[in-house]
Protein backbone atom coordinates (compact mmCIF):
# COMPACT_ATOMS: atom_id res chain seq x y z
CA UNK A 1 0.00 0.00 0.00
CA UNK A 2 1.56 3.37 -0.81
CA UNK A 3 2.26 5.86 1.80
CA UNK A 4 0.01 9.00 1.90
CA UNK A 5 0.64 11.34 -0.58
CA UNK A 6 -0.27 15.14 -0.12
CA UNK A 7 -3.35 15.81 -1.95
CA UNK A 8 -2.49 19.46 -3.17
CA UNK A 9 -1.60 19.93 -6.42
CA UNK A 10 -0.12 23.16 -6.80
CA UNK A 11 -0.34 26.99 -6.92
CA UNK A 12 -1.80 27.50 -3.49
CA UNK A 13 1.61 28.98 -1.45
CA UNK A 14 0.58 31.89 0.15
CA UNK A 15 -2.93 31.66 -0.66
CA UNK A 16 -5.61 29.98 1.72
CA UNK A 17 -6.25 26.27 1.45
CA UNK A 18 -9.58 25.25 0.30
CA UNK A 19 -11.52 23.35 2.33
CA UNK A 20 -10.79 19.93 0.66
CA UNK A 21 -7.48 20.35 0.72
CA UNK A 22 -7.39 20.89 4.79
CA UNK A 23 -9.71 17.86 4.86
CA UNK A 24 -7.37 15.76 2.86
CA UNK A 25 -4.73 16.85 5.12
CA UNK A 26 -6.57 16.18 8.44
CA UNK A 27 -7.36 12.83 7.22
CA UNK A 28 -3.70 11.84 6.26
CA UNK A 29 -2.59 12.65 9.83
CA UNK A 30 -5.35 10.36 11.05
CA UNK A 31 -4.48 7.86 8.40
CA UNK A 32 -0.57 8.68 9.54
CA UNK A 33 -1.56 8.29 13.46
CA UNK A 34 -3.43 4.43 12.76
CA UNK A 35 -6.96 5.67 12.90
CA UNK A 36 -8.38 4.46 9.41
CA UNK A 37 -12.06 5.18 10.35
CA UNK A 38 -11.42 8.74 10.94
CA UNK A 39 -9.21 9.38 7.53
CA UNK A 40 -11.92 7.63 5.67
CA UNK A 41 -14.48 9.41 6.48
CA UNK A 42 -12.49 13.20 5.96
CA UNK A 43 -11.12 11.81 2.58
CA UNK A 44 -14.87 11.02 2.07
CA UNK A 45 -15.85 14.85 2.98
CA UNK A 46 -13.07 16.44 1.23
CA UNK A 47 -13.97 14.46 -2.31
CA UNK A 48 -17.32 15.87 -1.83
CA UNK A 49 -16.04 19.10 -1.99
CA UNK A 50 -13.79 18.18 -4.84
CA UNK A 51 -13.54 15.84 -7.05
CA UNK A 52 -10.77 15.97 -9.02
CA UNK A 53 -8.21 15.81 -6.14
CA UNK A 54 -6.28 12.80 -7.63
CA UNK A 55 -4.21 11.89 -4.45
CA UNK A 56 -6.49 12.40 -1.93
CA UNK A 57 -8.68 9.48 -4.11
CA UNK A 58 -5.40 7.23 -3.95
CA UNK A 59 -5.55 7.71 0.20
CA UNK A 60 -8.77 7.57 0.31
CA UNK A 61 -8.29 3.85 -1.23
CA UNK A 62 -5.78 3.09 1.43
CA UNK A 63 -8.00 3.95 4.11
CA UNK A 64 -10.86 1.83 2.28
CA UNK A 65 -8.36 -1.00 2.07
CA UNK A 66 -6.71 -1.15 5.47
CA UNK A 67 -10.87 -1.37 6.78
CA UNK A 68 -11.41 -4.24 4.42
CA UNK A 69 -13.84 -2.58 1.75
CA UNK A 70 -11.93 -3.80 -1.05
CA UNK A 71 -14.26 -2.94 -3.46
CA UNK A 72 -14.76 0.57 -2.72
CA UNK A 73 -10.90 0.43 -2.51
CA UNK A 74 -10.60 -0.19 -6.00
CA UNK A 75 -13.29 1.94 -7.12
CA UNK A 76 -11.27 4.92 -5.15
CA UNK A 77 -7.67 3.90 -7.20
CA UNK A 78 -9.60 3.49 -10.52
CA UNK A 79 -10.69 7.36 -9.70
CA UNK A 80 -7.05 8.44 -8.66
CA UNK A 81 -5.90 6.95 -12.05
CA UNK A 82 -8.71 8.54 -14.12
CA UNK A 83 -8.10 12.28 -12.19
CA UNK A 84 -4.29 12.23 -13.25
CA UNK A 85 -2.57 9.76 -10.89
CA UNK A 86 -0.93 7.70 -13.87
CA UNK A 87 2.08 6.49 -11.71
CA UNK A 88 3.57 3.24 -11.11
CA UNK A 89 2.48 2.89 -7.50
CA UNK A 90 -1.60 4.18 -8.16
CA UNK A 91 -1.59 1.14 -10.51
CA UNK A 92 0.05 -1.27 -8.07
CA UNK A 93 -2.34 -0.02 -5.57
CA UNK A 94 -5.12 -1.20 -7.35
CA UNK A 95 -3.52 -4.54 -8.36
CA UNK A 96 -2.73 -5.39 -4.70
CA UNK A 97 -6.49 -4.89 -3.51
CA UNK A 98 -7.72 -6.80 -6.77
CA UNK A 99 -5.57 -9.34 -6.21
CA UNK A 100 -6.94 -9.50 -2.57
CA UNK A 101 -10.26 -9.42 -3.93
CA UNK A 102 -9.58 -12.13 -6.04
CA UNK A 103 -10.09 -9.88 -9.09
CA UNK A 104 -6.88 -12.03 -10.78
CA UNK A 105 -7.48 -10.79 -14.56
CA UNK A 106 -8.42 -7.24 -13.38
CA UNK A 107 -4.91 -7.52 -10.55
CA UNK A 108 -2.76 -8.92 -13.37
CA UNK A 109 -3.46 -5.96 -15.91
CA UNK A 110 -3.10 -3.23 -13.17
CA UNK A 111 0.13 -4.81 -11.93
CA UNK A 112 1.32 -5.03 -15.61
CA UNK A 113 0.54 -1.52 -15.91
CA UNK A 114 2.69 -0.71 -12.81
CA UNK A 115 5.39 -2.22 -13.87
CA UNK A 116 5.35 -0.78 -17.08
CA UNK A 117 5.60 2.76 -15.75
CA UNK A 118 7.72 1.66 -12.71
CA UNK A 119 10.19 -1.46 -13.66
CA UNK A 120 12.28 -1.03 -10.63
CA UNK A 121 9.43 -1.37 -8.22
CA UNK A 122 10.53 -4.48 -6.45
CA UNK A 123 7.08 -4.77 -4.21
CA UNK A 124 4.96 -4.46 -7.51
CA UNK A 125 7.00 -7.39 -8.75
CA UNK A 126 6.63 -9.44 -5.19
CA UNK A 127 3.09 -9.04 -5.72
CA UNK A 128 2.68 -9.89 -9.45
CA UNK A 129 4.65 -12.94 -8.15
CA UNK A 130 1.90 -13.79 -5.61
CA UNK A 131 -0.69 -13.11 -8.08
CA UNK A 132 0.81 -15.99 -10.52
CA UNK A 133 1.04 -17.97 -8.08
CA UNK A 134 -2.27 -18.00 -6.93
CA UNK A 135 -3.50 -18.69 -10.48
CA UNK A 136 -0.69 -21.49 -10.48
CA UNK A 137 1.52 -20.07 -13.07
CA UNK A 138 4.55 -20.59 -11.22
CA UNK A 139 7.40 -20.66 -13.71
CA UNK A 140 6.16 -17.12 -14.32
CA UNK A 141 5.71 -16.10 -11.10
CA UNK A 142 9.56 -17.27 -10.36
CA UNK A 143 10.73 -15.46 -12.93
CA UNK A 144 8.64 -12.26 -10.85
CA UNK A 145 10.28 -12.89 -7.99
CA UNK A 146 13.73 -12.95 -9.75
CA UNK A 147 13.07 -9.51 -10.59
CA UNK A 148 12.01 -8.27 -7.43
CA UNK A 149 15.75 -9.69 -5.55
CA UNK A 150 17.46 -8.03 -8.18
CA UNK A 151 16.34 -5.06 -7.44
CA UNK A 152 16.60 -5.87 -3.69
CA UNK A 153 18.75 -8.83 -3.24
CA UNK A 154 18.89 -9.11 0.31
CA UNK A 155 15.18 -9.22 0.63
CA UNK A 156 14.25 -12.25 2.95
CA UNK A 157 10.75 -12.21 1.72
CA UNK A 158 11.11 -12.20 -1.67
CA UNK A 159 13.48 -14.96 -1.11
CA UNK A 160 11.01 -16.85 0.72
CA UNK A 161 8.61 -16.52 -1.93
CA UNK A 162 10.99 -17.75 -4.49
CA UNK A 163 12.24 -21.08 -2.45
CA UNK A 164 8.43 -21.48 -1.96
CA UNK A 165 7.02 -21.30 -5.74
CA UNK A 166 10.14 -23.47 -7.06
CA UNK A 167 9.31 -26.16 -4.56
CA UNK A 168 5.50 -25.94 -5.84
CA UNK A 169 6.89 -25.69 -9.81
CA UNK A 170 9.15 -29.50 -9.47
CA UNK A 171 5.81 -30.94 -7.46
CA UNK A 172 4.02 -29.36 -10.44
CA UNK A 173 5.92 -31.64 -12.51
CA UNK A 174 8.42 -28.70 -13.65
CA UNK A 175 11.01 -30.76 -12.72
CA UNK A 176 13.47 -29.33 -15.11
CA UNK A 177 12.39 -25.90 -14.74
CA UNK A 178 12.58 -25.98 -11.16
CA UNK A 179 16.64 -27.16 -11.10
CA UNK A 180 17.48 -24.85 -13.45
CA UNK A 181 15.52 -22.03 -11.50
CA UNK A 182 17.12 -23.01 -8.50
CA UNK A 183 20.29 -23.14 -9.98
CA UNK A 184 19.93 -19.28 -11.10
CA UNK A 185 18.72 -18.37 -8.09
CA UNK A 186 22.48 -20.12 -5.87
CA UNK A 187 24.64 -18.24 -8.83
CA UNK A 188 22.63 -15.09 -8.61
CA UNK A 189 22.53 -15.07 -4.38
CA UNK A 190 25.62 -17.23 -3.22
CA UNK A 191 25.38 -15.74 0.16
CA UNK A 192 21.92 -16.17 0.85
CA UNK A 193 21.03 -19.07 3.23
CA UNK A 194 17.62 -19.80 1.31
CA UNK A 195 19.29 -19.94 -2.18
CA UNK A 196 21.91 -22.26 -0.55
CA UNK A 197 20.65 -24.41 1.18
CA UNK A 198 16.76 -24.85 -0.81
CA UNK A 199 18.42 -23.92 -3.98
CA UNK A 200 20.47 -27.37 -3.37
CA UNK A 201 17.34 -29.34 -2.36
CA UNK A 202 15.81 -28.18 -5.51
CA UNK A 203 18.45 -28.48 -7.78
CA UNK A 204 19.56 -31.79 -6.81
CA UNK A 205 23.28 -30.52 -6.10
CA UNK A 206 24.89 -31.28 -3.32
CA UNK A 207 24.23 -29.74 0.20
CA UNK A 208 25.70 -29.03 3.41
CA UNK A 209 26.18 -31.91 5.90
CA UNK A 210 23.11 -29.70 8.06
CA UNK A 211 21.17 -26.75 6.70
CA UNK A 212 22.39 -23.36 7.85
CA UNK A 213 21.67 -21.63 11.02
CA UNK A 214 21.09 -18.52 9.07
CA UNK A 215 18.37 -20.82 6.62
CA UNK A 216 16.77 -22.40 9.73
CA UNK A 217 16.50 -18.65 11.82
CA UNK A 218 15.35 -17.15 8.76
CA UNK A 219 12.86 -19.58 7.99
CA UNK A 220 11.54 -19.82 10.74
CA UNK A 221 11.62 -16.11 11.67
CA UNK A 222 9.06 -16.17 8.86
CA UNK A 223 7.04 -18.82 9.46
CA UNK A 224 6.07 -17.59 13.29
CA UNK A 225 3.36 -15.99 13.32
CA UNK A 226 1.62 -18.71 11.19
CA UNK A 227 3.42 -21.90 12.69
CA UNK A 228 0.75 -23.63 15.06
CA UNK A 229 -2.32 -22.87 12.22
CA UNK A 230 -0.63 -24.69 9.26
CA UNK A 231 0.85 -27.56 11.51
CA UNK A 232 -2.64 -28.14 12.88
CA UNK A 233 -3.53 -28.16 9.08
CA UNK A 234 -1.27 -31.46 8.42
CA UNK A 235 -2.45 -33.11 11.79
CA UNK A 236 1.32 -32.86 12.83
CA UNK A 237 1.96 -35.83 15.12
CA UNK A 238 5.69 -35.41 16.26
CA UNK A 239 4.77 -34.10 20.15
CA UNK A 240 2.34 -36.10 20.61
CA UNK A 241 3.94 -39.46 19.40
CA UNK A 242 7.30 -38.50 21.63
CA UNK A 243 4.93 -38.27 24.77
CA UNK A 244 3.20 -41.56 24.01
CA UNK A 245 6.82 -42.69 23.78
CA UNK A 246 7.31 -41.57 27.40
CA UNK A 247 4.04 -41.86 28.76
CA UNK A 248 5.09 -45.21 30.80
CA UNK A 249 7.73 -42.78 32.43
CA UNK A 250 6.75 -42.96 36.41
CA UNK A 251 9.21 -39.06 36.46
CA UNK A 252 6.85 -37.36 38.61
CA UNK A 253 8.06 -33.53 37.98
CA UNK A 254 11.67 -34.08 39.11
CA UNK A 255 13.37 -34.33 35.74
CA UNK A 256 15.85 -31.53 34.53
CA UNK A 257 14.01 -31.00 30.96
CA UNK A 258 15.77 -29.62 27.60
CA UNK A 259 13.38 -29.29 24.40
CA UNK A 260 15.87 -28.94 21.89
CA UNK A 261 14.12 -26.77 19.02
CA UNK A 262 11.27 -25.73 20.72
CA UNK A 263 9.96 -23.58 18.48
CA UNK A 264 6.30 -22.17 19.63
CA UNK A 265 6.63 -24.36 22.70
CA UNK A 266 4.24 -27.11 20.82
CA UNK A 267 5.98 -30.00 23.47
CA UNK A 268 5.46 -28.01 26.57
CA UNK A 269 2.74 -29.02 27.63
CA UNK A 270 3.51 -32.78 27.60
CA UNK A 271 7.08 -32.06 29.39
CA UNK A 272 5.77 -29.92 31.84
CA UNK A 273 4.05 -32.17 34.02
CA UNK A 274 7.71 -34.16 34.22
CA UNK A 275 10.02 -30.99 34.49
CA UNK A 276 11.02 -29.70 37.97
CA UNK A 277 13.34 -27.25 35.26
CA UNK A 278 11.60 -27.07 31.65
CA UNK A 279 14.31 -25.30 29.08
CA UNK A 280 13.50 -24.43 25.74
CA UNK A 281 16.60 -23.62 23.15
CA UNK A 282 15.64 -22.37 19.21
CA UNK A 283 17.37 -20.52 16.78
CA UNK A 284 14.33 -18.41 16.00
CA UNK A 285 13.73 -14.92 18.38
CA UNK A 286 10.25 -15.25 16.22
CA UNK A 287 9.26 -18.66 17.78
CA UNK A 288 10.66 -18.18 21.25
CA UNK A 289 8.68 -15.21 21.28
CA UNK A 290 5.23 -17.53 21.07
CA UNK A 291 7.01 -20.13 23.30
CA UNK A 292 7.59 -17.49 26.07
CA UNK A 293 3.70 -16.41 25.57
CA UNK A 294 2.92 -19.97 26.72
CA UNK A 295 4.41 -19.36 30.03
CA UNK A 296 5.23 -23.28 30.40
CA UNK A 297 9.23 -23.07 30.57
CA UNK A 298 11.49 -21.88 33.21
CA UNK A 299 14.05 -20.52 30.73
CA UNK A 300 14.15 -19.78 27.42
CA UNK A 301 17.16 -19.64 25.35
CA UNK A 302 18.02 -18.43 21.55
CA UNK A 303 21.28 -20.50 20.57
CA UNK A 304 22.58 -23.29 17.80
CA UNK A 305 21.48 -26.54 19.16
CA UNK A 306 24.87 -28.22 19.27
CA UNK A 307 26.66 -25.20 20.80
CA UNK A 308 24.26 -25.03 23.42
CA UNK A 309 24.37 -28.78 24.64
CA UNK A 310 28.22 -28.75 24.47
CA UNK A 311 28.34 -25.97 26.63
CA UNK A 312 26.35 -27.73 29.46
CA UNK A 313 27.52 -31.29 29.93
CA UNK A 314 25.47 -33.82 32.62
CA UNK A 315 22.74 -30.59 32.84
CA UNK A 316 19.94 -32.28 31.25
CA UNK A 317 18.03 -35.99 32.86
CA UNK A 318 15.80 -35.59 29.05
CA UNK A 319 16.29 -34.21 25.92
CA UNK A 320 13.73 -33.92 23.43
CA UNK A 321 13.92 -32.78 19.57
CA UNK A 322 10.48 -32.95 17.62
CA UNK A 323 11.42 -32.56 14.23
CA UNK A 324 15.03 -30.57 14.77
CA UNK A 325 17.19 -33.11 13.64
CA UNK A 326 15.51 -33.17 10.35
CA UNK A 327 17.45 -29.77 9.69
CA UNK A 328 20.83 -32.15 9.87
CA UNK A 329 22.08 -34.71 7.50
CA UNK A 330 25.24 -35.61 9.16
CA UNK A 331 23.77 -36.66 12.76
CA UNK A 332 27.38 -37.18 14.70
CA UNK A 333 27.79 -34.08 15.75
CA UNK A 334 24.35 -33.68 17.25
CA UNK A 335 23.88 -36.80 18.70
CA UNK A 336 27.24 -36.62 20.27
CA UNK A 337 26.50 -33.44 21.67
CA UNK A 338 23.30 -34.54 23.25
CA UNK A 339 24.74 -37.38 25.07
CA UNK A 340 27.51 -35.13 26.52
CA UNK A 341 24.73 -32.98 27.87
CA UNK A 342 22.83 -36.04 29.42
CA UNK A 343 23.28 -37.80 32.80
CA UNK A 344 23.87 -41.19 32.96
CA UNK A 345 20.83 -42.94 32.94
CA UNK A 346 19.10 -39.72 30.57
CA UNK A 347 17.06 -40.04 27.57
CA UNK A 348 17.03 -38.34 23.86
CA UNK A 349 13.90 -38.82 22.66
CA UNK A 350 13.23 -37.18 18.80
CA UNK A 351 12.13 -37.68 15.42
CA UNK A 352 13.40 -37.55 11.94
CA UNK A 353 11.62 -37.99 8.28
CA UNK A 354 12.42 -41.97 7.16
CA UNK A 355 14.10 -42.52 4.34
CA UNK A 356 13.37 -45.62 2.14
CA UNK A 357 16.85 -47.53 2.44
CA UNK A 358 16.41 -48.87 -1.57
CA UNK A 359 17.17 -44.84 -1.96
CA UNK A 360 20.93 -46.67 -1.71
CA UNK A 361 21.81 -43.11 0.78
CA UNK A 362 22.08 -42.83 4.32
CA UNK A 363 20.46 -39.76 4.19
CA UNK A 364 19.19 -37.49 1.82
CA UNK A 365 18.05 -33.80 1.38
CA UNK A 366 14.56 -33.25 -0.09
CA UNK A 367 12.95 -30.35 -2.11
CA UNK A 368 11.23 -28.97 1.07
CA UNK A 369 14.54 -28.57 2.48
CA UNK A 370 14.81 -31.07 5.29
CA UNK A 371 16.94 -34.30 5.61
CA UNK A 372 15.61 -37.75 5.72
CA UNK A 373 17.27 -40.96 7.45
CA UNK A 374 16.86 -44.32 7.05
CA UNK A 375 16.50 -46.64 10.00
CA UNK A 376 19.53 -48.59 10.08
CA UNK A 377 21.55 -44.63 9.56
CA UNK A 378 19.70 -43.69 12.78
CA UNK A 379 20.56 -47.06 14.83
CA UNK A 380 24.34 -46.40 13.70
CA UNK A 381 24.54 -42.75 14.81
CA UNK A 382 23.23 -43.26 17.84
CA UNK A 383 25.64 -46.33 18.59
CA UNK A 384 28.56 -44.29 17.43
CA UNK A 385 27.48 -41.52 19.91
CA UNK A 386 27.56 -43.92 22.63
CA UNK A 387 23.54 -43.63 23.33
CA UNK A 388 21.63 -47.08 23.25
CA UNK A 389 18.49 -47.23 21.36
CA UNK A 390 15.33 -48.22 23.84
CA UNK A 391 12.82 -47.73 20.94
CA UNK A 392 12.74 -47.10 17.62
CA UNK A 393 8.86 -46.91 16.04
CA UNK A 394 8.08 -45.97 12.33
CA UNK A 395 4.83 -43.58 12.06
CA UNK A 396 3.36 -41.18 10.58
CA UNK A 397 4.54 -37.94 11.62
CA UNK A 398 2.39 -35.13 9.40
CA UNK A 399 0.63 -35.07 5.65
CA UNK A 400 2.52 -32.78 3.33
CA UNK A 401 0.69 -32.31 -0.09
CA UNK A 402 -2.19 -34.74 0.86
CA UNK A 403 0.47 -37.33 1.10
CA UNK A 404 1.82 -39.28 5.02
CA UNK A 405 5.22 -38.55 5.97
CA UNK A 406 6.65 -41.18 7.58
CA UNK A 407 9.07 -41.01 10.27
CA UNK A 408 11.21 -42.87 12.83
CA UNK A 409 10.40 -41.78 16.65
CA UNK A 410 13.37 -42.77 18.23
CA UNK A 411 14.04 -42.92 22.19
CA UNK A 412 17.74 -43.52 22.71
CA UNK A 413 19.61 -43.57 26.21
CA UNK A 414 23.00 -42.81 27.85
CA UNK A 415 24.53 -45.96 29.82
CA UNK A 416 25.17 -45.54 33.99
CA UNK A 417 29.13 -45.00 32.66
Amino acid sequence: MAGSRLSLRGGLRGAALPLAVKLGRQADALASAGDMAGAEALYARALAADQTLAGTHNNHGNALRALGRLEEAAAAYRAAIAHGLHEGMAHYNLGSVLRQAERHGEAEGAFHQALTLRPDHAEAWNNCGNLLRDLGRFGEAAMAYRRALALRPDWADAHDNLGAVLYLLHEDGGVEESETLARLWRRDHPDNPLARHIGAAIAGEQADPRAPDAYVRQTFDLFADEFDRKLAELDYRAPALLAGMLADDDAAGNLDVLDAGCGTGLCAVSLRPRARRLVGVDLSDGMLERARARALYDELHAAELVGFLSARPGAFDLVMAADVFCYFGVLDEALAAARAALRPCGRLAFTVEELDPADGRPHRIATHGRYAHTEAYIRAAVAGAGLDVRRCDHDRLRFESGEPVMGLVVLAERSTA
